[in-house]
């Protein structure tokens, strides 16, 4: 079977898997043989906090997500009952003997993390629900005309007030009936009629309703009933209590009060409403302040907080051409087509022609060419047709139309001229009007999301004392279950984050950490948690809390496992498994396990990592660079404080900084969408900037991200390298494939021909689980191996295709050794540290460290000009420390070359070789975003500013 990994692992979110709740003190793992593993027995230790380490493919995830979840997943799935089975299938046993000890199971991984838009932090950690339930309960409503607080009375209190205010005045009783809304209201008139009501005030004027009025169905009006005309005096009181009561009923819980002419009116409302203007709000309840909820969206942009805006300048990019010429680049060049004619009617109404320069228009001729016209048009028709008068929509609506509702080809058509903005409505804040004026302690729930996690906790910490005394017991229960999940999240190092941050712009570390959190909070016992390398994308600062929460699951009664190579996180365990000696069919062997003291006196190479025996060498010497610098400034996106950076240009460059700083926001959203639309006029918008110089002292840009290299099980690394292709024509050439007359499209699995049809060549069958994530078993037809017999018969040196992708990439070298244009990509693989990977497994199965290797190999594997930037993302995402070693010498190999590498990462043993260090900081969120420290890694260590250099000058003195 192709993959590394079954499917099970990674799309699973957190399922319980109810086992034996014996008073057992090990879970005991007996003869496991999945992926590389060696008929592997051992015992880990309950109710601890257990780590297992090695190298990249030895077989740690084996162990811990396709064995010991896997067979929890199982266990819990056999307890449904046989109906509900039937819609499952059969989900295989892990290859294992036997699994004893085993608490229910929840995996917290790095994959599975919403990518909705509608996902927010907020959402994620449920945090936002409870502010919706506190703005709904506590909130103190204001006008969103007026911003007067907004009031509401009982029917006495409205008696009492009408009594009072205007004792001995004639006054109209009143009841809102229409606000605002266009129509003639014949009905509505008539109705009134029948009910014994004679008179009504539209638009500001009485009128007598016995005259059958009709009003201009086209204007807006504003329509009161006349319930009675009186005048208030003691002797009145019943009668008024009598009318008050009646216009409640027809102004669904509101009335206005007013004299003779109109004047001093009064609005009065059961429900909340502005006392100068009547605009009234229905009670709030939670759905109000949903942004996914249709009573609580922006109707603008539906609670995306964002529209689709058609760019000016990319719809014109030279506005010295005429039209005729193709100055509007969507439509070309003038052709005797229908929209040409509408545009050249438009422009002859302001005196224009096709052959007009653009620059030479006005404002209102551009507007009305691309926002459209109001005024009829009259559009010269074919010949022998007479004359059409039509209403030219503009090219703007048209685009924004097919960007929303016309085919694929269109939308990627409309694409091309769009971008996102902030919702000109909402503003950004996602909620509709009335909501976003409800507030809490002078603050909307709006302003509340907006807040760090820090900053927030800050806030709620006080909030009940600043609340009025009823409020205040309303209010307790929900501010302490707030102050307690957003304490959680501070202690995995996530104080940096906002409730609205969208959850696809998350890491996988942050997203792991964010579900960590949400399970301390659920105090939960009992329970097995396995987590992959929490401590991605954490600084050193914020590694002990990180343990410390660990630590909390473990004292709550639960058992930890964590899949770690934080040397930190190794220390600070109770229990530690080295599982080795090396990757793929080298490893898969339980090398060490014990306490950690105890097992770094052993000889593994983990061991002698961590008692100092190995270590990656500083440099002596530190790389001149080749004198030319990248140097960018004014850089304001998200938290950056109007940064100015240079970037030396041949060097090797280490972006560092604590979670939050800023230095995604820098690199990734601001200098690479710069230089890829330098480069490639990638449509890639980058972060508010001033300028940027040296541009001509590289030719190309490449970004190394741990995005997956395919998004479906039949991507995998041989497909994505381009490796598969000379594979297929090499099949292709053998003399068992001239004879059948196959082409290199018969090896293909994604197209027919050659593939097995019972799965298309997916090598796999879906089982759709409704309530769970989808799991995939071996196809019963081709048993995994993705092609028919015809094509498995063909065979270079005894292996068939099949076999080629079932090979790791090392085996696969020694086959191919005599094939250059293979063996070139197959070494690249191995010198990344890949060649554990089986050829065809399947991307999905891939962690975002192997993922970015492939990428980091794919470009290792072409021609560098000696003039190319790399960008990476944190490359020592899964990498044991003799990993990390191998992962150095190649960006070393690319720098030797010319060229200029540009890493973001924590890791301290990529810090310490840098030519040049840019630490962001001080610290997360706001109060990041400035360079706090820049230069080789000793004259950072020197400054003495932020938080990285202690770490550093420790490493550095190792």
């Amino acid at each position: 079977m192709p993959a590394h990994r079954t499917n099970v692992k990674d799309k699973t979110k957190a399922t319980s898997a109810p086992g034996p709740t014996t008073g057992d003190e090990y879970i005991e793992v007996l003869g496991a043989r999945v992926h590389n593993l060696k008929n592997v027995d051992v015992r880990i230790p309950r109710d601890q906090l257990v780590v297992i380490t090695g190298l990249s493919g030895s077989g740690k995830s084996s162990l811990a997500f396709d064995t010991i979840h896997a067979e929890g997943q199982r266990r819990y799935i056999e307890t449904f009952n046989a109906y509900a089975r039937q819609f499952l299938g059969g989900i295989e046993r892990p290859d294992v003997d036997l699994i004893s000890g085993l608490s229910p199971v929840i995996a917290i991984e790095q994959k599975t993390i919403s990518r909705n838009p509608r996902s927010t932090v907020g959402t994620i950690t449920e945090i936002y629900d409870l502010l919706r339930l506190l703005y709904a309960r506590v909130a103190d409503a204001f006008s969103y005309v007026t911003g007067e607080p907004m009031v509401r009375y009982t029917d006495a209190q409205i008696l009492e007030l009408v009594t009072t205010t205007f004792e001995g005045q004639d006054v109209l009783v009143l009841a809102p009936l229409v606000r605002g809304r266009k129509g003639h209201y014949r009905e509505l008139f008539e109705q009134l009629l029948r009910q014994g009501f004679l008179r009504a005030r539209v638009n500001g004027e009485v009128i007598d309703l016995t005259t059958r009025p009709r009003l201009d169905r086209y204007k807006v009006h504003d329509i009161e009933l006349v319930v009675d005309r009186l005048k208030v005096t003691p002797g009145t009181t019943k009668r008024l209590a009598e009318t008050i009561a009646t216009a409640m009923k027809y102004g669904k819980g509101s009335l206005m009060v007013t004299g003779p002419k109109g004047g001093n009116a009064r609005f009065l409302s059961r429900h909340l409403m502005c006392p100068t203007s009547g605009v009234a709000y229905e009670e709030p309840e939670p759905n109000l302040f949903s942004f996914n909820s249709p009573y609580g969206a922006c109707p603008r942009c539906s609670g995306l907080g964002q529209v689709t805006d058609v760019s000016f300048d990319k719809i014109v990019p030279d506005r010295r051409k005429s039209i005729r010429k193709g100055a509007i680049v969507a439509l070309g060049t003038a052709k005797s087509t229908w929209i040409f004619k509408q545009l050249e009617a438009v422009l002859q109404n302001f005196g224009h022609d096709l052959d007009t320069p653009v620059e030479d228009m006005d404002d209102s001729v551009l507007s009305a060419l691309l926002n459209g016209s109001d005024e009829p048009l009259r559009v010269s028709s074919s010949v022998g047709l007479s004359d059409r008068t039509v209403q030219f929509e503009g090219i703007i609506p048209f685009i924004l139309e097919q960007a929303r509702e016309g085919t694929k080809a269109m939308q990627k058509w409309a694409a091309s001229f769009t971008h996102m903005v902030a919702c000109p409505e909402c503003r950004g804040a996602r909620l509709k009007n009335t909501a976003l004026f409800f507030k809490v302690d002078g603050r909307t729930i709006s302003e509340l999301a907006n807040l760090s996690i820090r900053d927030l906790h800050d806030f709620m910490g006080g909030l009940t004392e600043r609340l009025d005394e009823k409020k205040a017991v309303i209010a307790r229960e929900v501010v302490k279950e707030v102050t307690a999940r957003s304490s959680f999240l501070l202690d995995v190092g996530l104080d940096y984050l906002t409730l609205d941050r969208s959850a696809r712009t998350l890491s996988g570390g942050e997203a792991q950490r964010i579900r960590l959190a949400t399970q301390i909070g659920s105090q939960l016992t009992g329970v097995l948690y396995i987590l992959d390398e929490p401590s991605i994308g954490l600084h050193q600062r914020d590694d002990q809390r990180l343990i410390g929460s660990l630590r909390s699951l473990r004292d709550g009664g639960n058992s930890v496992l964590v899949v770690e190579h934080d040397k930190e996180m190794m220390m600070s365990a109770d229990h530690l498994i080295d599982i080795g000696p090396g990757a793929g069919e080298h490893g898969g062997r339980i090398v060490a396990q014990g306490h950690p003291k105890e097992l770094a006196l052993g000889e593994s190479t983990t061991a002698r990592y961590l008692r100092g025996d190995l270590r990656i060498p500083v440099p002596a010497t530190r790389r001149p660079g080749n004198g030319h610098r990248l140097l960018l400034t004014g850089a304001t996106g998200n938290n950056l404080k109007d940064v100015d950076i240079d970037f030396p240009l041949g060097k090797f460059i280490c972006v560092t900084g604590v979670s939050g700083s800023g230095k995604s926001t820098l690199i990734g959203d601001t200098l690479y969408p710069i230089l890829s639309k330098h480069f490639y006029r990638s449509e890639a918008q980058p972060m508010p900037y001033t300028a940027i110089k040296g541009l001509e002292h590289i030719d190309k840009v490449i970004e190394v991200d741990q995005s997956p290299i395919g998004r479906t099980p039949r991507s995998n690394p041989a497909t994505y390298t381009g490796l598969f292709d000379h594979i297929r024509e090499l099949f292709a050439q053998l003399p068992s494939a001239k004879i059948r007359g196959y082409k290199a499209g018969r090896f293909s699995f994604n197209t027919p021909g050659g593939r097995c049809e019972s799965c298309k060549g997916a090598g796999v069958r879906t089982i759709e689980m409704n309530f769970l994530p989808d799991v995939d078993v071996p196809c019963e037809t081709c048993r995994g191996k993705r092609y028919d017999r015809e094509t498995l018969e063909v065979r270079y040196r005894g292996k068939s295709i099949a076999d080629v992708l079932n090979m790791p990439v090392e085996e696969a070298a020694e086959l191919f050794a005599d094939i250059p244009q293979i063996n070139l990509k197959l070494r690249t693989l191995l010198d990344v540290g890949l060649g554990y990977v089986t050829l065809g497994q399947s991307s999905t199965t891939l962690s975002g460290g192997e993922a970015q290797r492939i990428k980091l190999a794919t470009e290792l594997s072409k021609r560098d000009t000696g003039k190319t930037f790399y960008i990476l993302d944190e490359p020592t995402t899964g990498l044991h420390f003799d990993d990390v070693k191998q992962l150095i010498h190649v960006l070393d190999r690319l720098v030797e070359h010319g060229n200029t590498v540009l890493v973001i990462e924590h890791n301290l043993d990529i810090i310490k070789v840098a030519d040049h260090v840019i630490d962001m900081g001080p610290e997360g969120g706001a109060g990041g975003g400035q360079v706090v420290a820049r230069g080789t890694p000793e004259e950072v260590v020197l400054m003495g500013r932020g938080h990285t250099w202690p770490f550093l000058k420790d490493e550095l003195a190792a």
